[in-house]
Order: C-alpha cells, then structure tokens, then sequence
C-alpha cells in the first residue's frame, strides 16, 4: 500500500465540510469520505453545489473515494421505507457526480449465519431495488461490518444476483461487537470494495466493546493487511479515529498505516 491510498472520514472533524476538506489535505491525506447526511444533504444538492464542492476537492487535490449516508432505520424495517430509499437513491448519484463508486451504509438485520435462518424478504427486495439503480449509476452499496459476523453478511450477498451487494470492511466494529475481524475477511473476500480503518477492543470490565486508537486494540493490522492482498484488494483505507476531531490521532493513525 502507498501513501496514496490513505483517505480520511471528513465527518471526523465536526466541521462544515470545507473547513474539514482543508485539514483532511493538511493532514496528507489523498482522498475524502463525506457523509451525504449530515455533511451535506445528497436530496438537495443541485448541479451548481456538485461543481462547488469538486473545486474545492480540486484546490485541495482530493479525492471521493466513497460517500457514506448513515440512515437511522435498516432497509429491513417498513416505516419510511421508501423515503429511505429513495434518499438512498440521491446519495448514490451524488456519489457518482463526486467521483466516488462506493456508498457506505449498514444495511439492517441479516437475519444471522445460520443456513436455515430466514432471510428477510423485504430486505433483499430492496437490496436488489438499489442494486439495479447503482448499477445504472455507477455506484455499489457497500454494507459496512460489524452488525453481524462476516458469515452472515455473506448469505446476503450470496442470495442477491451478482454485483448487487459490496462490502465496507470495519474491522474495529466487529471487533466491538464481539466478531473476529480476520474470519470476515476470509468470509467476504473480493466482495470487499472499501476498507474503513478503525480499531477497537473488548473492555471485559464493562462488558463491552470500545473504539480505540489505530494499532492500540485487537485488531492484528499485519494479518488484515495480509489477507486483504491474498483476495487482490487495492481499494482504500479511510482513517476513522476513536475520538471525534482528534487531529493528533489521525496524524498518528496515518503514520501507523504508511508504516505497515
């Protein structure tokens, strides 16, 4: 991996989105992730904002590699579905006019690992709905990990036509949530479209996971690194720090990842 590959979470800087579009390039970072929720709203973005925010990327010399859109509710639960959607839809075109292939967002209850569980219905209709919508504007839903196990996320995939469904590899959220970040990569693979790196560790006392600083938890970085390059990953690594506009930690982190 080169230094080139390294890009950052504007969100993480609590700033409007220029300001942390200038730290993100002060840092050193070559590429962005922007959230198209609350960073700027993806159903409301017009031509003039799109060329707004590509000069500013272009003053900055950064990159969209992928546009997260958080939504509060999965595409598995009925209530306001189809605003959900079709917000959905927005974000993914706004994506494209960035230059970014990638949507990240957790896609709702899977229904778990076991081969005879059922897969939600309604889920894998909407899946499917946004699959052939990305397709047409060249943007993939990636579900991010760390709701279930890597195994459980694959029986999604699997059961959806080919290409419908990517993934956003967290390996600090399913440590977080009690998985093992080096079995979902050998579950998931080259469905594996983004990497969002970000640590986290189990905190036995209170029975509980926590994020931590990059290289400080239980994620084994090396091995990650090492798998990801056995399935011919050369997508990007997006620093998310543990504390929110930490700007020392994500310099830190930077460093821990040029390192390795």
């Amino acid at each position: 991996m080169t230094p080139q590959k390294i890009a950052i979470r504007t969100a993480c800087y609590g700033q409007p989105l220029s300001k942390s579009l200038a730290l993100a390039s002060q840092a050193g970072a070559a590429a962005v992730e922007i959230d198209a929720r609350h960073e700027l709203k993806a159903t409301e973005m017009s031509s003039t904002a799109i060329r707004q925010i590509r000069k500013i990327l272009d003053d900055q010399q950064l990159k969209v590699v992928a546009i997260a859109f958080p939504t509060r509710r999965g595409y598995d639960v009925e209530a306001d579905l189809d605003r959900r959607v079709d917000a959905t839809k927005a974000a993914m075109k706004v994506a494209y006019e960035l230059g970014a292939s990638v949507l990240v967002n957790q896609i709702g209850f899977t229904g778990g690992e076991e081969e005879d569980s059922q897969l939600s219905p309604l889920l894998m209709e909407v899946l499917s709905e946004l699959g052939v919508y990305g397709q047409h504007v060249g943007c993939l839903l990636a579900a991010e990990t760390g709701a279930e196990s890597g195994a459980a996320l694959r029986r999604v995939i699997d059961a959806l036509p080919v290409g419908t469904l990517g993934v956003t590899f967290n390996p600090g959220n399913l440590i977080i949530n009690g998985f093992s970040a080096s079995e979902a990569i050998g579950d998931l693979g080259t469905h594996i479209h983004h990497v969002r790196a970000k640590d986290g560790t189990r905190d036995l006392a209170q029975g509980r996971g926590i994020a931590v600083p990059l290289g400080r938890g239980s994620v084994d970085w090396p091995d990650v690194f090492a798998s990801l390059e056995d399935h011919a990953y050369r997508g990007w690594f997006t620093i998310e720090p543990s504390t929110p506009g930490a700007n020392d930690e994500i310099k830190q982190s930077m460093e821990f990842l040029w390192n390795l």
